[in-house]
């Protein structure tokens, strides 16, 4: 039985993970950044130094910034100067109208904005915007968490300095997870408690539902909806999944004003960890707490994942997204805990080495790829089918199954993740 204080923790810690979000998480928290940049120092910037670690450079470099129509970090910079509200989180951009959106497109041109990769040794996730005007100047940084402000600065005077820590602002000390404690929660916390989780599914259905009155990204969400990918895949619930998921990250990737519930930081793996969920549970008519209850099992099995991956690393998010809701659609299934694991395992088995190469349209493809194998792994479980410990990276225990994928993401892949770069900022675009 979980205790009272540990299942507040938990509660805090999913109330902390699973937060909206307008855009790309990565370009958002640069806007963030550069807006409290520019609320300190009080007026209009004339010039903007924004140090980024390579993580960070490569997940904002090709995706589309909400409400204007245009790809990439320097728009977000303009805007997160000229509109952005700190107070907004990573919906800082929430008031943007088209007059001010040509205000940030001509502020752009006009080369106030300077972009670099910050030199020596940072956090994956860091971002440094330094404003300056008429003699004053003012430093914001944010590492370890997209919304997480760890310094402040004005003109040498320094209004906090939370460097070299670990802990975001607010939070109380996480419980230590693991598969069955993250099981137990879903399964036994009181229905009223964990709700809220509900949230997810109103936010990242009706993402899918906008993004078909228009074009975003490659259409992928809309091409399953077509009477040829029906005559290939048939008008099922495998379909009707792929495309309400593929929907919802065509819009967000395509740069659509549509805020999404994002998981551990990132929006993607927010939709990911929702909408296989949601649709299966809608058509396999499963009651509203068992919704409830495989929603909260799919989040939180991907933030006790993310814990010790980092929130952004060489390894696809969506592979991490992917394995809660394999084991949310399990739970959905009818499967008992043995059969979550087992579905944890096949997906690991399946799906670990699928490399992150920035945030972009094509984004939708790899979600795809991770929801159709979360439903293959779920079938094989409530077979009684899994991967073995003699397979692979496979371990008899399922967290240590975790713990190897995490490893390869974490460690292993490290050169992976500077070639990706290498090659993303040397490659030709014409």
């Amino acid at each position: 039985m979980i205790d009272n204080n540990c299942r507040k923790q938990i509660l805090d810690l999913i109330a902390r993970e699973v937060v909206p979000a307008v855009g790309c998480t990565e370009p958002m928290a640069v806007a963030l950044c550069v807006a409290r940049a520019t609320e300190m120092l009080g007026k209009r910037p004339e010039k903007i130094t924004v140090m980024l670690s390579a993580n960070i450079l490569k997940n904002a470099m090709g995706v589309g910034i909400p409400g204007t129509g245009m790809i990439g970090l320097p728009i977000a910079i303009a805007l997160g100067a000229l509109i952005g509200k700190s107070e907004y989180q990573l919906e800082v951009l929430k008031d943007l109208t088209p007059e001010t959106l040509e205000q940030g497109k001509k502020y752009m041109e006009e080369g106030h904005i300077d972009i670099q990769l910050k030199q020596g040794h940072c956090d994956k996730l860091y971002i440094e915007a330094i404003c300056g005007a008429l003699g004053d100047q003012a430093t914001a940084i944010i590492a370890t968490g997209h919304t997480h402000f760890v310094y402040e600065e004005r003109n040498g005077q320094v209004n906090f300095d939370r460097r070299g820590g670990t802990a975001e602002e607010g939070e109380t000390e996480s419980v230590a997870l693991n598969m069955k404690l993250v099981h137990e929660f879903a399964t036994t916390a009181p229905i009223d408690e964990i709700r809220f989780i509900l949230k997810t599914k109103e936010y990242n259905l009706r993402a899918a539902e906008e993004s078909i009155k228009g074009n975003y990204g490659h259409c992928l969400g809309k091409t399953m909806d077509r009477p040829l990918s029906h005559g290939i895949f048939g008008n099922t619930m495998f379909s009707h999944i792929i495309s309400k998921t593929a929907s919802a990250c065509d819009a967000r990737m395509g740069g659509a004003m549509i805020p999404v519930m994002s998981n551990s930081g990132s929006g993607n793996q927010g939709i990911c960890a929702t909408n296989p969920v949601a649709v299966f549970a809608q058509e396999n008519e499963n009651t509203e707490e068992e919704l409830i209850r495989a929603l909260t099992l799919s989040h939180l099995t991907a933030i006790y994942i993310k814990q010790s991956l980092g929130k952004l690393s060489a390894l696809c998010g969506c592979v991490v997204a992917s394995i809660g809701s394999s084991c949310g659609i399990t739970y959905l299934m009818g499967g008992q805990y043995v059969d979550i694991c087992h579905a944890v395992k096949n997906m690991i088995a399946n799906l670990t080495g699928m490399i992150c190469d920035g945030a972009k349209p094509s984004c939708s493809l790899k979600i795809c790829s991770g929801v159709s194998t979360a439903l293959l792994s779920a079938l094989l479980a409530r077979e009684g089918k899994h991967v073995t410990e003699a397979e692979g990276i496979i371990d008899l225990d399922v967290d240590r199954s975790i713990h190897n994928l995490t490893s390869i993401g974490k460690e292993a892949m490290c050169a992976t993740d500077d070639m990706v770069l290498n090659i993303m900022t040397h490659k030709k675009t014409d």
